[in-house]
């Protein structure tokens, strides 16, 4: 049975945006939510794709979550602050990054999946990153994706013998708005930013949520892994101490 109604956080750039293109192509209503009104409107216009100017930490818009009843919910709504370190962060970042990155899937999958299992179909996708499955610096960053890939564990272990299906999506470097609007230190994050890799495109991680959404209803995508051709993780850091 094709899932039909999909809800997608963070719409209005990026991954959020492809993927929005990507389901409404797909023939599928979407509910787009993102904070940014007028992108939203360019973002309808062109999908067809109804659209909610929202918050993610904002708890007043579960009720309009869950009225829409989707049947695939695309939790990738984030922020990238601390992803070039934790030091030198004010506390109200630490807040800002749990809230949205952790929070706000928490709450809208909740909000969702009471409807999922009504009908007995639904399909949770969370988008994580490298960053919560492998070591690197982005301790702040790193928690708060580790944190949704046991969400994701666990959850699909909780809905067990419903239905429902749990995906999570763990891109390495994409080419989107991540860098440039996370708090950090600026050089850093600039670097990163102009590492001069090829990147994954927004499309690329739309396309396996599409592969995973699109799977026979037998099948469970777990979990995807994604990284740029010239991207990889893994290796041992030694440093002497006071270097």
């Amino acid at each position: 049975m094709k899932l039909k109604r999909a809800l997608v956080t963070g719409a209005s750039s990026g991954i959020g945006e492809a993927t929005v293109r990507a389901l409404s192509a797909s023939g599928r209503e979407v509910l787009a939510v993102a904070r940014r009104h007028d992108r939203l409107e360019v973002l309808a216009e062109a999908t067809g794709a109804r659209t909610l100017a929202a918050d993610v930490r904002d708890i007043s818009i579960l009720d309009a979550v869950a009225d829409f009843s989707p049947d695939i919910l695309v939790n990738n709504a984030g922020v990238g602050h601390g992803m070039d370190g934790l030091l030198g962060l004010d506390q109200e970042v630490y807040e800002e990054s749990v809230a949205i990155n952790v929070l706000g899937p928490v709450r809208i999958t909740a909000a969702t999946i009471p409807g999922m299992k009504a009908r007995g179909r639904g399909h949770v996708v969370n988008v994580g990153s490298i960053a919560g499955l492998h070591t690197s610096i982005s301790a702040l960053y790193g928690a708060t994706k580790a944190a949704i890939h046991i969400f994701s564990q666990n959850l699909r272990y909780e809905l067990a013998g419903t239905g429902l299906r749990v995906t999570e999506i763990c891109p390495g470097r994409v080419t989107s708005e991540i860098y440039s609007a996370a708090r950090g230190d600026r050089r850093r994050l600039d670097a990163m930013y102009e590492s001069g890799i090829r990147e994954l495109d927004p499309e690329d991680i739309a396309a396996a949520i599409i592969y995973a959404v699109d799977a026979p209803e037998h099948v469970n995508i777990s979990t995807i892994e994604l990284l740029p051709t010239d991207q990889t993780v893994g290796g041992i850091a030694m440093r002497p101490s006071g270097t």
